[in-house]
């Protein structure tokens, strides 16, 4: 019985809304915008949240990064360029590091520079990083073509070299990248392996680039020497740096920030000038999604102002409808009808318009990441949180701004309703 009641119900509210549907549209255009609006921005920030986050778990969790970085009680670039420059990690620190530290599982030392490489007549600019082998287990990417650096070539400091996908296509355009002959400076490079490059946070945090050429640290200490000249901007720079780069695998999650810690003060006993700096993905990692949790809180709040707007309106029209419709009221309670079958009358209207916008709002909102992620190439995620979320609170707009409205309908005196012209 109250199934049937329910039913004529709905279909009386239906009615009703059809009698003006002009006015209709327009009071669900509010909850439309308001539920679009949540859904696609909350899609955009999840996309840029998981793709952030990923550019961090490439780093590693279980991770540290030391990089060299120069004092900044240097002076100027003017004068920089007219000496030579000594800072940075040692090769001591990565032997302390590494038989200092129970949780620490490996170390790889790093030297890098950018040097211009050439194969034939075409020529790029490289990242030559001098490393071990422990680089490709702790910086885990796809091998591509051929092998990487092995024991041996760091005990011989064998002119061996792995490129990454990117430089090899721009190098060597179709021709077949193993085997080939890399010119990097006076000095050159037998390619053995291609790795592909997945890049990372940006700036100094990336633990490789597209245009990485890999050799064994013997090779780089052998052939480049001790002492680094680059040029850049115009200007001549001189450095002595052992390392540029020590990077500290952890054995657990749970000990890296710990350890982090630890080197850290280690470090400041032998570099009173503080010329390095010390990254920790996971702690990067937290950060950001801490940052954006607060992201998508404040997307969220300006999305909802407008479901908040359009609940007004739903409110407005409503409370018009009741004058209008006074006289209905009136008959309807002279014949017996209760305050409740009212209320119920109202709030059904109410609902399936917020229903409606909602619906609709969810189809739009659907649709924007996907022409957002087409036309400006951004990532976008459209969660079922976000779309439950959109249809609770259009469901629960309807049931919020049409109760007012509803109680008002229901307490009008019916000899004064029926008397309403």
């Amino acid at each position: 019985m109250r199934s049937v009641r329910l039913f004529r119900d709905i279909q009386l509210g239906l009615k009703n809304l059809l009698l003006h549907k002009l006015r209709s549209l327009l009071t669900t255009l509010g909850v439309v915008f308001g539920v679009a609006s949540v859904i696609a921005m909350l899609a955009v920030g999840e996309g840029a949240n998981q793709e952030a986050l990923e550019q961090i778990r490439q780093l590693g969790s279980n991770i540290i990064i030391l990089q060299s970085q120069r004092p900044v009680d240097e002076g100027s670039a003017a004068q920089r360029a007219t000496f030579m420059s000594v800072y940075g990690l040692l090769r001591d620190d990565e032997i302390r590091i590494r038989e200092s530290f129970e949780a620490v599982r490996r170390t790889v030392p790093a030297r890098i520079m950018r040097q211009e490489g050439r194969v034939g007549e075409r020529r790029m600019e490289l990242r030559v990083v001098g490393t071990t082998p422990d680089w490709f287990a702790v910086v885990d990417r796809e091998r591509l073509a051929g092998r990487l650096l092995a024991a041996g070539d760091l005990t011989t400091a064998a002119p061996v070299a792995v490129l990454s996908e990117d430089a090899a296509r721009r190098l060597l355009a179709a021709g077949y990248a193993i085997g080939q002959q890399v010119r990097v400076g006076s000095h050159v490079f037998e390619i053995v392996g291609v790795l592909r490059a997945e890049g990372g946070v940006g700036g100094d945090q990336r633990l490789d680039t597209d245009a990485d050429l890999y050799i064994p640290l013997t090779s780089f200490q052998e052939r480049f020497g001790e002492v680094i000249v680059q040029r850049r901007s115009g200007a001549r720079q001189v450095e002595l740096v052992e390392l540029h780069q020590i990077i500290v695998e952890v054995d657990a999650i749970d000990d890296v920030e710990p350890t982090a810690t630890a080197i850290r003060a280690m470090l400041q006993r032998f570099h009173p000038r503080e010329d390095y700096r010390i990254d920790v993905p996971l702690a990067l990692l937290r950060q950001a999604e801490a940052t954006q949790r607060t992201f998508n809180i404040v997307l969220g709040s300006i999305a909802g102002i407008s479901l908040l707007v359009g609940g007004i309106g739903i409110m407005n029209i409503m409370l018009a409808s009741v004058t209008e419709r006074t006289r209905e009221i009136g008959v309807r309670r002279a014949i017996g009808a209760r305050r409740r079958q009212i209320v119920s009358q109202f709030l059904i209207e109410t609902v399936v318009l917020s229903s409606m916008g909602g619906l609709i709002g969810i189809a739009i909102g659907m649709s924007i990441p996907r022409l957002i992620t087409h036309w400006a190439g951004m990532p976008t995620i459209v969660t079922t949180t976000s779309l439950i979320m959109a249809a609770g609170i259009s469901m629960s707009i309807g049931i919020v701004f049409g109760l007012y409205p509803a109680m008002r309908a229901s307490r009008l005196d019916p000899i004064v309703a029926l008397r309403h012209e």
